[in-house]
């Protein structure tokens, strides 16, 4: 706990991913107070013609009520009705 997976475009050299793969790291023991030890990142090179199939839509919009910050791209989720109880549907 946790794994970080950082989904991007190709062609960023190995010494930015470490970069920022240190960063993450530095933070996330930082922030969680735990070692480094528990944290694991990864890096997945999307292709940016895939980039709405295999990013956008599934772990996105799909996940949407999940995100801590938003992106300032792309069409927003339809925001689900409240039911007769109060909740969201």
């Amino acid at each position: 706990m946790p794994h970080v997976i950082v989904k991007l475009w190709p062609g960023k050299t190995p010494e930015r991913k470490r970069a920022l793969s240190d960063a993450i790291v530095r933070d996330v023991t930082g922030i969680l107070g735990c070692g480094d030890e528990s944290v694991s990142v990864g890096f997945e090179e999307i292709d940016p013609h895939q980039w709405n199939e295999r990013v956008f839509e599934p772990d996105i919009v799909a996940r949407w009520d999940t995100l801590e910050k938003e992106p300032g791209y792309g069409p927003r989720p339809p925001r689900a009705a409240p039911n007769t109880k109060g909740q969201m549907k």
